[in-house]
C-alpha cells in the first residue's frame, strides 16, 4: 500500500462505529432490531455479508438519518436507496413552491428555511426584514448561515440581550445535534467555528434556567422600535424519502409579547 492510500472502510467498521456512537451493546442492538447477536457480531467482524434490507433496517434501528442509511449501503457494497436533489431539481417543484407558500403564510412572522449546516435556504420577507432592524449590514439573504449570523461580533450579537445566556443555548442546541450526529463534518465544523469567536469560550457549561413568567428561553432583541422577545420553535417535513427534504428545517420566531407583536405589524 502506497503512503497515500487509505483503507477501505467495510461495512462492520461502519456499524461498530454507529453502535458505539450510540451506546449500545451488540446485545441491545441485536435486541432492538430483533436479530440474533451472533449474526450482528458476524456482520461486525466480516465473517457474514448483510442483505440489502438488512443493512436498511439496522440503519433504522440505530436511528440513522437518510444520509447515513446511504452511506452505510454504500460500505456494504450497495448503491443508495434515498435520492438527494436540491431544491432547484425540477422534480422538487411542487415541496419548494409548498415551502415558499407556508413562509409567506406567516405573514408578519418571521420564518425561514435552514439546512443541515443552518444555511439560509429560503426566508420571508418579515425574516429579512428583523435581520435589518436587528443590525446585521447586509440583511440576510440565502447565502447567510444563521448561527454564524449569531456568534460572528459583526453578527447580531451586538444588539442581543444577555447574548451569553443566549449563545450558551445555542452551544448547546449545536452540542446535542453532535451527539446525534457524531460524524457530521459540516457540523462539526460549524461548532468549531462558533467556539472560535470571541467570548464564546468563556460561556458557562450550562444556560441559566428561565425566570420569573419565561417557561421557554426568549431571543431579546434590541432594534429601534425597542426590545422585541421571540420564541424560536422549529419544524421538519414529516416522513420524507430524499435527504435534502430531511434536512430542511423551517425555524420561526414567534412574537413572545403584544409589543412584538405590533412591532413586526408596523413594519412589516
Amino acid at each position: 500500500m502506497s503512503p497515500t492510500a487509505t483503507a477501505t472502510i467495510t461495512f462492520g467498521d461502519e456499524l461498530r462505529r454507529w453502535r458505539e456512537a450510540r451506546r449500545l451493546s451488540q446485545l441491545a442492538l441485536a435486541s432492538e432490531a430483533d436479530v440474533s447477536q451472533r449474526h450482528l457480531s458476524f456482520l461486525e467482524n466480516g465473517k457474514s455479508k448483510p442483505s440489502r434490507e438488512m443493512v436498511l433496517h439496522l440503519g433504522r434501528s440505530l436511528d440513522l438519518s437518510l444520509r447515513d442509511q446511504n452511506a452505510l449501503l454504500t460500505a456494504a457494497g450497495f448503491s443508495p436507496e434515498y435520492a438527494e436533489r436540491g431544491l432547484d431539481d425540477p422534480d422538487l417543484d411542487e415541496v419548494r413552491h409548498t415551502l415558499e407558500a407556508v413562509l409567506a403564510a406567516h405573514g408578519h412572522i418571521p420564518a425561514y428555511v435552514i439546512d443541515r449546516g443552518w444555511d439560509l435556504v429560503m426566508a420571508n420577507p418579515a425574516a429579512i426584514g428583523l435581520s435589518a432592524l436587528a443590525g446585521i449590514a447586509p440583511p440576510l439573504d440565502v447565502a447567510a448561515n444563521v448561527m454564524r449570523t449569531c456568534f460572528h461580533p459583526d453578527g447580531i450579537r451586538a444588539n442581543v440581550v444577555d447574548w451569553e445566556r443566549f449563545a450558551t443555548a445555542l452551544i448547546h442546541r449545536l452540542e446535542r445535534e453532535m451527539v446525534h450526529r457524531p460524524f457530521d463534518d459540516r457540523l462539526a465544523e460549524l461548532l468549531a467555528e462558533a467556539r472560535s469567536y470571541p467570548g464564546v469560550a468563556e460561556l458557562p457549561e450550562r444556560a441559566p434556567l428561565p425566570t420569573g413568567n419565561d417557561l421557554m428561553l426568549p431571543m431579546q432583541v434590541r432594534t429601534d422600535h425597542g426590545v422585541l422577545r421571540f420564541i424560536s420553535m422549529i419544524a421538519t417535513i414529516g416522513e420524507p424519502f430524499d435527504v435534502t427534504l430531511e434536512e430542511l428545517r423551517i425555524e420561526t420566531l414567534l412574537p413572545a409579547d403584544r409589543f412584538t407583536e405590533d412591532a413586526l405589524r408596523s413594519v412589516t
